[in-house]
């Protein structure tokens, strides 16, 4: 049986309709360019790890955004966007699974399906995250499980808060693409993961830091550059139109924070390590868009530049400090997404058009309710693995590498006579 669709757009004016047309190509585009971002974090991710463990880094990152999208399709979206009954609260779900409106439903600026997969997206890198944090000693299955609870209840039900306009939004808190609900919130997850788990065999040995080298340094600068490229749509999607004025803002306010942030890691890492330390540049470009993307929509160029530059700074000391501490990460997943993701929230309420003792102070809330509940509800999942099924795996897979024990094959086949 052929059932005749009639879409509502057929009522729209032609201006109605070019408009939302243009602007729904324009988030259609955003889409693929923050799935490019997922390539982005595996080559990164890949890159900055040993060559022993290089598959199971891919087949970590080939999986997350696949089990993201299912989760967030089952139960994170509608936790995400519950049309609150009762006024802006702290909790409500409008069901399972999306709506059956055959792609119908629209807004001036996209279509109902168009908006839930640009959410999607964004969830699935939540997850990411964590990823690169714990790597070459979790358990896949462990990770795996804790991605489908996170992706699927915790990042939804605090970026509730905010973007669905629950109780942060109705406070006044501010957090335009993301700087705290994706990525502090998962910094924050890895730095559970990390505490939970303890860092990789031979790290630390005698309050020293022994360093691991990646497998691959043009690899990982090929996925900041992927990631660079994607965080335009990450950024520029989140006008939530193809409105030019503000568009246009928010992609330059983003490449020259990206800008500034490499120069800042370039300097800091100079001024700590006396060398010209690549990976500190790469980690500071990714820095200075995290920073900015609180508040891309607010910033003259001139603060977006500062923002970028203190971004990049701070990657550099976090990382030192982190190792300090003995919190092993292996990419610099926390430094990147939540020092900086703290910092760059914190900015809204220090430059822009929102800038005031008022908003800074609702910010800072903000990222305190928005890190309680991401890093307790982490803490809890990883608890609960870990005294179930276990988090790490065996001393010996670690120091033979994953590849070998967990998928029996090589990530890197190249053999000499």
């Amino acid at each position: 049986m052929i059932t005749e669709l009639v879409s509502p757009s057929a009522s729209l004016s032609d201006e109605a309709l070019n408009i939302l047309t243009v602007n729904n190509l324009w988030m259609m585009l955003c889409i693929a360019l923050v799935f490019v971002m997922h390539l982005g974090f595996a080559c990164l991710e890949s890159g900055f790890t040993q060559s022993k463990n290089t598959v199971n880094i891919l087949f970590k990152n080939t999986l997350t955004p696949a089990i993201g999208l299912v989760s967030y399709t089952i139960i994170g979206f509608n936790l995400m966007y519950p049309e609150f009954a009762n006024g802006p609260g702290w909790f409500d779900f409008s069901g399972f699974f999306l709506k059956d409106t055959l792609g119908l439903d629209y807004n001036i600026g996209y279509t109902y399906w168009t908006d839930f997969l640009f959410q999607g997206m964004f969830a699935a890198t939540a997850a990411t995250i964590v990823s690169g944090a714990v790597a070459e000693r979790i358990k896949i299955s462990a990770y795996f499980i804790f991605t489908i609870v996170f992706v699927g209840f915790v990042y939804p039900t605090i970026g509730s808060w905010q973007w669905g306009e629950g109780a942060l939004h109705a406070m006044g808190f501010y957090d335009f693409a993301g700087s705290t609900l994706v990525h502090s919130v998962g910094g924050w997850g890895a730095l559970a993961g990390v505490i939970m788990l303890g860092p990789r065999l031979g790290k630390f040995i005698n309050g020293k830091v022994v360093e691991k080298p990646g497998s691959s340094v043009p690899l990982a600068t090929i996925g900041v550059f992927l990631l660079w490229f994607g965080w335009f749509g990450f950024n520029g999607g989140s006008v939530l139109s193809a409105e030019p004025g503000t568009t246009s803002l928010v992609l330059v306010n983003t490449s020259l924070a990206a800008a500034a942030g490499a120069l800042g890691g370039f300097v800091m890492g100079y001024i700590v390590f006396k060398r010209l330390d690549l990976g500190m540049v790469l980690n500071g470009i990714l820095a200075g868009l995290v920073g900015i993307t609180a508040g891309a929509d607010l910033m003259l160029p001139g603060s977006s530049l500062l923002i970028g530059f203190i971004a990049g700074l701070l990657v550099v000391l976090s990382a030192v400090t982190l190792d300090k501490l003995k919190l092993d990460d292996a990419v610099g997943a926390i430094s990147v997404h939540l020092t900086c993701g703290v910092f760059g929230t914190l900015a809204v309420g220090m430059f822009g058009a929102k800038a005031g003792w008022d908003q800074l102070l609702n910010q800072i809330i903000g990222i305190g309710i928005c890190g309680a509940a991401a890093f307790g509800g982490a803490i809890a999942i990883f608890f609960l693995l870990k005294k179930t099924i276990g988090m790490r795996v065996s001393a010996e897979h670690e120091e033979q590498g994953l590849d070998s024990h967990e998928h029996g094959i090589r990530g890197y086949t190249i053999t000499y006579e």
